[in-house]
């Protein structure tokens, strides 16, 4: 029996997915901070990770405004920011309940303006080499390239899970 080119073409196209990255909007951010990864997910499913730097005191979970940490909990994307100091930039709703009244225990400010963002176009240039060390004040950064993908699949809303 002989299959025709036309129909070997047709089982192939047929077993590539439809959704792509680009079309699959994400559901759920989990980053894991001793991995320097931020992983998009959808119903359970990876659609990309990408590798970040952090605020330049990584260790720990913010518990002041101004220790450079990048908090550690369960939050949500509350605001999109175009354009942003950082090029683009996703709000991360820091801080929440527990990081409010742990601040208040130990009388400081608990801080805010943490964000998903960019290099800014200023430092766009520096692409991945941005990740040789971490330089944040506490947000989670990517490339130039990377938050803009990252701004058109994460609508606002979406959980964020910032692990250890």
């Amino acid at each position: 029996m002989r299959i025709s080119r036309a129909t070997v073409l047709g089982l192939l196209l047929a077993a590539v997915p439809v959704a792509t990255v680009a079309e699959s909007p994400a559901d759920q951010i989990v980053i894991v901070k001793s991995k320097r990864t931020l992983t998009l997910l959808r119903g359970g499913n990876v659609l990309k990770t990408y590798k970040v730097a952090l605020g330049a005191q990584p260790l720990g979970a913010k518990d002041r405004q101004g220790d450079h940490k990048t908090p550690e909990g369960k939050y949500f994307i509350d605001a999109k920011k175009n354009p942003s100091r950082f090029y683009l930039a996703l709000h991360i709703s820091y801080p929440n309940a527990a990081d409010r009244a742990n601040a208040r225990k130990l009388g400081l400010s608990a801080g805010g303006d943490v964000e998903i963002h960019g290099l800014g176009k200023e430092f766009g240039y520096v692409g991945s080499a941005h990740r040789l060390r971490d330089w944040t004040d506490g947000c989670v950064a990517v490339t130039n390239e990377e938050i803009e993908e990252i701004f058109r699949l994460v609508p606002v809303g979406t959980p964020v899970e910032i692990r250890p």
